[in-house]
């Protein structure tokens, strides 16, 4: 794997926010980034840090897309279901024929919406749906 290109702005960052940023997340994510910039290769990475090395690959490659700013995004909570839109449609169709499995309810939703969802989503949307 080639080296990653840090700019010595990038590595001061790299090296203080991975104690100063608020967020643990975003300072395991510099402590990461920092450790690739001192030399060191992914399976080293992950066992100082903590994380699999498959973690230490997405740090990297999000560092490569949108450098520090990406790194510094939390971006988890704030997304929506694509069901959500077909709500009310599909909570009157099961009401009218409530489904006897998920593994209905997935199909059903499936010629209803065209959406494909996996099993564990369409239970998640059903609890909610009628909760």
């Amino acid at each position: 794997m080639p080296r990653l290109p840090f700019s010595v702005e990038d590595q001061q960052a790299l090296h203080t926010e991975r104690f100063e940023h608020p967020h643990p997340r975003v300072q395991q994510r510099m402590e990461v980034l920092w450790l690739i910039s001192q030399g060191l290769v992914y399976p080293e990475v992950a066992r100082l840090a903590g994380v699999s090395e498959a973690t230490v690959d997405r740090y990297v490659a999000t560092y490569r897309q949108g450098g520090l700013e990406a790194l510094r995004k939390l971006q988890w909570g704030n997304s929506t279901s694509a069901l959500l839109e077909h709500r009310d449609s599909l909570e009157e169709s099961f009401r009218r024929n409530p489904p006897h499995t998920v593994a209905e309810a997935r199909q059903r939703i499936k010629d209803e919406t065209g959406i494909e969802r996996g099993l564990t989503q369409v239970r998640d949307f059903l609890k909610k749906l009628w909760a």
